[in-house]
């Protein structure tokens, strides 16, 4: 397999390149005496990928080769299986590159610091795997907290080959030799600059300090990363997902593994390759639309009375009452059998009805409930009749049957939501805290039109009810288990009736070991389930500042540790943020959260911050407005909506390869022009979380007043890294 940055084949007969191809202005770091050691390293490295590469490549193919065996041989089978076919793509995405730089201790020892670990034949490492403990120093050290290196050489790839490199020094010694390689602003801060592309760029070699010190923070609670425009709280959280990962055992996917929540899908096609860049593929990713079915289609609630009413409402306290209005036990009755007329009084219904497990769900516990009023019964009669008969003849009792099917129904979730938005009588019943007016306002003509604010009621009901379809979808298994266990029986009476030897060998198929060997369903069908629905070890959440009360309690109840990581920003949320962070969170059930404030705007330059600050101040005085680090030399452009045109084409004959977004309000009406290639066309809400080289503001006014549009036009501000203009009517 070719790595994706490889570099291009070798000429037949050419001699091999070196790993640098420096460029002619960069001549002064080609000296051999900065870069030989790095030379022969890079060649140790090589000899080993290649020979581990082969060797994977030879297990692999053994093991596809392999019986599968059957049980615990067939799972260790499986898990060797994926276990090498993981290795090798994540030594197939790279090659040398997988080094993302070296450090210097202030006793000498050299180390390289990788993308994963590799380590010779005789043990000793060629690469620290750069979330190990080993590899902190390289992105922790400070010229105030050196962490015990004298210096610290990142490098830039491309292709398979380092185009640039830059040396820190953190003490005298450091310096010594070094001098063409320094660099004060670092390798991150001379990124910075560099043009946009529609995916994330990989970063994981510039990780600073401040970033590095949430990323390597405990599993343990919550931890909010709060944190400003251009911070990196997105970079945080995707590179402390894959830490965490690697570095807690509690988070694996035996254990329920991490859930990763985007706000959009058009975030979530930004984000996607930096994940498997870092050797993590099993990671769900998702938005809050997909934790349920069909979620994705929902469009906006167009009233803010219904959108505000729902979000701030009990939904698992109102579902629950919904529920529990169909699991109510009937009065006491008489239950006639072929061997005696059973009583059944208030207190043995009670008792059945509290069969069931608290997390069972009403569906599948209506199952359980019918079985415990089935023992009771049983019970009753003694030895007077054999259990499967008794069984036979309750099934078959229509009166009993129907008196259970009214006490706990089979529900459907959608249809039980619907009824609170139509009946409201039902309503009142179940949200007791509803003014009279408040329940009117919920109710509309199609119940089932649902909508986003619908979607942690729709989540809730069907989390605690079930799937419908799973009874029946039993029934149907049982059915088909028990026709092939008699066509099985009949099968081996056969063979035993026509067996003439003198043992009589067949008989033994009467016996329990072979009746075992020969049932080949005997449970039922495993039925796929819902990977969305959790329970999760831990779960990642990216812009949480805007997440409803009710839309908490969806993450919530899928993370019964309590362990998060949540990354926002109070400033950039579209509904009032006035309270804490730990306020928000302890009303949605996370009283212990701790929060990591990150301070340092890395992406947007200074002449957009000064001018988007004042924006946020405006609704928000406390606003974390994080400190630019640069500045672009390019001054914030104001004019007028018919220079658009203008503005882009200049901007695209002058750079070509960035990307550019026009950012409009949804109703301004804008026909988005795509014969721009590298110019995107955004609103505000989706537009969050991206980053683009210029920003276009078109006509901002009309993001609207109060906190939504301040926030979308503060949001919007601050996606550019180069350059911003903003074209408003005067």
């Amino acid at each position: 397999m070719t790595p994706t940055n490889a570099p291009d084949p070798t000429p037949a007969g050419a001699p091999a390149p070196g790993p640098f191809d420096l460029p002619d202005r960069l001549a002064a770091k080609r000296d051999e005496r900065l870069i030989a050691a790095d030379t022969r390293h890079f060649s140790r490295i090589a000899e080993h990928l290649e020979r581990s590469t082969a060797e994977l490549t030879s297990r692999l193919a053994s093991e596809r080769r392999a019986p599968g065996g059957g049980g615990q041989q067939a799972l260790e089978r499986d898990l060797e299986i994926h276990r090498l076919s993981s290795r090798l793509r994540a030594l197939g995405r790279f090659s040398l590159d997988a080094c993302l730089g070296r450090m210097v201790a202030q006793d000498g020892a050299i180390s390289f610091v990788g993308r994963f670990g590799l380590t010779d034949e005789s043990g000793d490492p060629l690469l620290l795997d750069w979330r190990s403990p080993a590899a902190a120093p390289f992105f922790a050290a400070t010229r105030a907290e050196p962490n015990g290196l004298a210096s610290r050489r990142r490098y830039r790839w491309s292709r398979g080959r380092i185009t640039d490199y830059w040396d820190e020094a953190f003490t005298d010694a450091g310096v010594e030799g070094s001098a063409a390689a320094l660099d004060d602003e670092s390798a991150f801060i001379a990124s910075l600059g560099q043009n946009r592309t529609s995916r994330m760029r990989d970063v994981l070699g510039t990780i600073q300090s401040d970033q590095d010190a949430i990323i390597r923070a405990s599993s343990r609670g919550a931890l909010v990363v709060d944190g400003g425009p251009g911070t990196g709280k997105t970079v945080v959280a995707l590179h402390r997902t894959a830490y965490l990962l690697y570095s807690d055992p509690r988070l694996s996917r035996s254990h329920g593994g991490v859930l990763f929540v985007g706000p959009n899908d058009g975030y979530l096609a930004y984000v996607e390759d930096v994940l498997p860049s870092l050797g993590e593929e099993g990671v769900l990713t998702c938005t809050l639309r997909d934790l349920v079915p069909g979620g994705s289609a929902l469009g906006d609630e167009r009233d803010p009375a219904v959108a505000a009413l729902k979000a701030d409402a009990d939904v698992a306290g109102i579902v629950e009452a919904a529920v529990r209005y169909y699991e109510r036990p009937p009065a006491g009755r008489v239950v006639e059998t072929p061997w005696a007329d059973i009583e059944l009084d208030d207190a043995d219904w009670a008792e059945a009805f509290d069969a069931p497990d608290g997390d069972t769900s009403h569906n599948d516990a209506r199952a359980e409930v019918w079985e415990a009023l089935l023992e009771i019964i049983q019970d009753r009669l003694g030895d007077a009749a054999p259990p499967h008969q008794v069984r036979r003849a309750l099934t078959a009792d229509e009166d009993l049957t129907r008196t259970f099917a009214r006490a706990w129904p089979t529900l459907d979730p959608l249809g039980v939501v619907a009824d609170l938005w139509s009946v409201p009588a039902y309503l009142r019943l179940c949200a007791p805290g509803l003014s009279a007016a408040q329940v009117q306002t919920l109710q509309r003509e199609d119940p089932r039109a649902w909508t986003v604010s619908d979607l942690p009621f729709l989540d809730a009901a069907r989390a605690r009810i079930g799937d419908p379809g799973a009874a029946r979808r039993a029934r149907e298994a049982e059915v088909a288990t028990a026709s092939e266990r008699e066509q099985r029986d009949r099968v081996m009476d056969e063979l035993i009736a026509s067996d003439d030897s003198e043992l009589g060998l067949m008989s033994i198929l009467r016996g329990d070991d072979a009746r075992n060997s020969l049932a080949t369903v005997e449970a039922r069908p495993v039925v796929d389930a819902d990977l969305l629905a959790g329970p999760f070890a831990h779960i990642v959440v990216d812009e949480a500042q805007e997440l409803t009360d009710a839309e908490w309690g969806m993450l919530v109840r899928r993370c019964p540790s309590r362990s998060l990581t949540i990354v926002g920003d109070r400033a950039q949320a579209r509904r009032p943020f006035i309270e804490s962070w730990g306020e928000r969170l302890a009303r949605v059930g996370l009283s212990r959260a701790e929060v990591s404030t990150l301070t340092i705007n890395y992406r947007t330059p200074l002449e957009v911050m000064e001018a988007a600050e004042p924006v946020i101040r405006t609704v928000l005085p406390d606003a974390n407005v994080p400190t630019s680090v640069r500045r672009s030399g390019v001054p914030v452009y104001r004019g007028m909506p018919a220079e658009l045109g203008d503005v882009l084409d200049a901007w695209l004959a002058e750079e070509g390869d960035g990307v550019a977004c026009v950012i409009h309000a949804p109703d301004a009406g804008v026909v988005p022009d795509r014969s721009r290639a590298g110019v995107q066309w955004l609103t505000p809400e989706l537009a969050k979380g991206l980053e683009f080289d210029l920003v276009v503001l078109l006509d901002p006014e009309r993001f609207g007043g109060g906190v939504v549009g301040t926030v979308d036009r503060y949001v919007a501000m601050t996606r550019a890294t180069q350059r911003l203009v903003l074209l408003a009517p005067r």
